[in-house]
């Protein structure tokens, strides 16, 4: 599955799905309430994510002019962009057990139920 880091891929492919057909303008906003991470989505992770999957398949654009303002391309999702979707899903339901797992067994191992502790980048991150 392409573009692990950040988990772009499947959250511009959950982006379309919800918009049906977008500009990257529009996408972004989407992009970044839906991100995976607290990490920033940058524009240029997102067209280079938009790129990709358009390459592959999954997604198709088209220019779009308007009476005023420049041709923006409009990007839309394809029946194998929903399959990717689905299969990212799948993926992301698998990885998200094996975290819950992992974390229910460290705090097993090591005692610390609850408790919170300081990180130095998000402030107190409970442990």
């Amino acid at each position: 599955m392409g573009n692990l880091y950040r988990f772009v891929e499947p959250v511009v492919l959950y982006a379309l799905r919800l918009k049906g057909e977008a500009h990257g303008y529009d996408l972004a906003g989407v992009v970044q309430e839906c991100a995976l991470t607290e990490s920033e989505i940058e524009r240029a992770s997102l067209y280079r994510a938009l790129n990709h999957l358009e390459a592959e398949g999954h997604v198709t654009s088209r220019w779009e002019t308007g009476e005023s303002g420049p041709a923006r391309r409009v990007y839309r999702l394809t029946p194998s962009g929903e399959q990717r979707l689905a299969q990212w899903t799948d993926m992301l339901d698998a990885l998200s057990r094996s975290m819950a797992r992992f974390v229910a067994d460290a705090r097993a191992l090591t005692g610390k139920q609850g408790e919170r502790s300081t990180s130095p980048e998000d402030g107190e991150v409970e442990v």
